[in-house]
């Protein structure tokens, strides 16, 4: 009996040690990996929404707020715009 506890602790210390060098070498394979994808990924491209166009002093500024709104809808249909930036834009534009 004594030799079988032995046998399953060694098996078990082995066992372990394996998987921990395992995990080890995986996580540090992933993080050159990570590297490696960050270093050749294009740079993110950030462009500020255009701003709204400014009612002409007139008879035309429902129209051109009804455009404003529908170009705002369209730049959060493409993911330009988040909600937040959407709404916030909407009220600027009907308050004017």
């Amino acid at each position: 009996m004594p030799g079988l506890l032995r046998g399953v602790a060694r098996t078990a210390i082995i066992s372990g040690t394996a998987t921990a060098v395992s995990n080890r070498v995986s996580r540090r394979q992933g993080e050159r990996w990570a590297a490696e994808e960050q270093r050749y990924a294009p740079p993110p491209s950030y462009a500020p929404p255009p701003a709204a166009p400014q009612p002409a002093p007139g008879g035309g500024a429902g129209a051109e707020r009804i455009n404003a709104l529908k170009e705002l809808a369209e730049l959060r249909a493409q993911g330009v715009l988040t909600d937040a930036e959407f709404e916030a834009e909407k009220a600027r534009i009907l308050a004017s």
